[in-house]
């Protein structure tokens, strides 16, 4: 550390730039691993904003404070978080259910409270004074408080870009203009971003970090207690209880045809949290489904991943998570019908396929049964053809395996570095 900001300590301007240069300084040394100045040298320890939505973005934005806090140890986090980021440090000033909505029709049924919400809490923000906010995905909520925050001075980060390349990639601008710099999960995201020149990033997936390249089916058995030799379905209706309501009683259907054709089917079901348990023990109490071998956990939506032969889920991460899993699946879902109606209409979504694993191959491996043909027979019929196509998982998941080295990148340890590389900006 040069000597003069300790000589000239006692002329006041001097020792103010002082102090800036020392913040400054210290951001840049602690992000590349040399060495650190004295904390008490610092103005006051950094201070970081974030906000995160459903399980997700909690997961996301779990990895993303363990790995700043590699960086800065004395660092402040505080926002909306859920109980892991809780649990890496977080101080939380709203828990990340409260933004656990979905579709139009129903963000329009929460609208009052959400924009509410979203006063109280970016005003918050601002008057805590950070030196970053991060918004982690939930783009309706955060995008409205990163421009806000931005138009007002704070240095803003959206962590997780909405899907640009699925339907109005024109969106990049309004992102862009929201958020001093985007962090991307998938590839093909920073080319959308470039073509509006806004700051974009490819920091790859976290769960392409955390899951195996390898996985093994036979050990996730043992220890989920799950019998080795009999075929398994992994059943997977969502983590809001809006959607285990609305496909968990097609999916038991479903998996009711499956075990008349695989027998002594077990059929898993994760629970997301107890919220969910509740409510899927409720469900399987009341459908006609009785005679199906159904266990249902407490989390582990992974391991149950990998200890089964298919799995039968709604849209969303999870599909990403099976296919780092190496595990054939079928999406089905069924959205609000004025949800679908407004997305027809308006020729909203732009992409062939709507799963992760399809988007990402660029082939449709797996299919996508969506609103009127989400049936308990069309579902049924599609998880039976994996089971007895044996060519076409081999092929399947050779794919999957190829995307999954594309996505592994260290994504935490990259999104942390670009947030330091946001904040030692000048």
């Amino acid at each position: 550390m040069p000597s003069w900001t300790k000589r000239n300590s006692k002329s006041p301007r001097l020792r103010q730039a002082a102090k800036t240069y020392v913040h400054s300084w210290t951001l840049l040394n602690a992000a590349s691993g040399r060495f650190c100045a004295d904390v008490n040298d610092l103005p006051r320890p950094l201070r970081i904003a974030v906000c995160a939505g459903e399980t997700s973005g909690d997961q996301l934005g779990a990895g993303l404070v363990h790995a700043l806090k590699q960086r800065f140890p004395d660092a402040h986090f505080a926002g909306i978080a859920g109980p892991l980021m809780q649990a890496a440090g977080v101080e939380a000033w709203e828990d990340a259910d409260s933004l656990a909505v979905m579709g139009l029709a129903e963000v329009l049924s929460h609208l009052p409270r959400l924009l509410k919400l979203r006063k109280h809490f970016r005003q918050r923000v601002l008057n805590w004074q950070p030196d970053v906010y991060v918004g982690i995905d939930a783009p309706d909520f955060n995008l409205g408080v990163e421009a806000w925050l931005k138009a007002r001075g704070v240095r803003t980060m959206h962590y997780v870009s909405p899907s640009v390349w699925a339907w109005r990639a024109d969106r990049a601008e309004r992102i862009g203009d929201s958020a001093h710099r985007v962090l991307c999960l998938f590839p093909m995201e920073p080319p959308i971003y470039a073509t509006y020149g806004v700051d974009a990033v490819f920091v790859g997936h976290p769960l392409a970090d955390e899951i195996p390249l390898s996985t093994d089916r036979t050990a996730a058995r043992r220890a989920l207690g799950v019998e080795v030799e009999r075929p398994v379905l992994a059943v997977l209706p969502g983590s809001r209880l809006s959607e285990i309501e609305k496909m968990l009683p097609i999916f038991l259907s479903a998996a009711q045809r499956v075990a008349s054709q695989q027998a002594g089917l077990q059929v898993l079901i994760p629970a997301a949290n107890s919220a969910c348990r509740a409510r899927i023990t409720s469900i399987l109490a009341s459908h006609p489904s009785t005679d199906l071998d159904v266990r249902v956990f407490d989390g582990q939506a992974q391991a149950i991943m990998i200890a089964s032969d298919v799995v039968l889920l709604a849209s969303g991460t999870a599909a990403l998570e099976a296919m780092l899993c190496k595990r054939p699946m079928v999406v089905g879902h069924r959205i609000s019908g004025l949800t679908y109606a407004i997305v027809k209409t308006f020729g909203l979504l732009k992409s062939e396929f709507v799963s992760l694993p399809n988007v990402l191959a660029n082939y449709p491996w797996v299919p996508e049964l969506l609103q009127a043909e989400c049936t308990p027979h069309n579902l049924a019929h599609a998880v039976q053809a994996w089971f007895n196509d044996a060519d076409r998982r081999a092929r399947a998941l050779a794919t999957f395996e190829q995307v999954h080295h594309t996505l592994r990148k260290d994504a935490s340890s990259r999104a942390a570095d670009a947030i330091t590389q946001l904040i030692t900006r000048s």
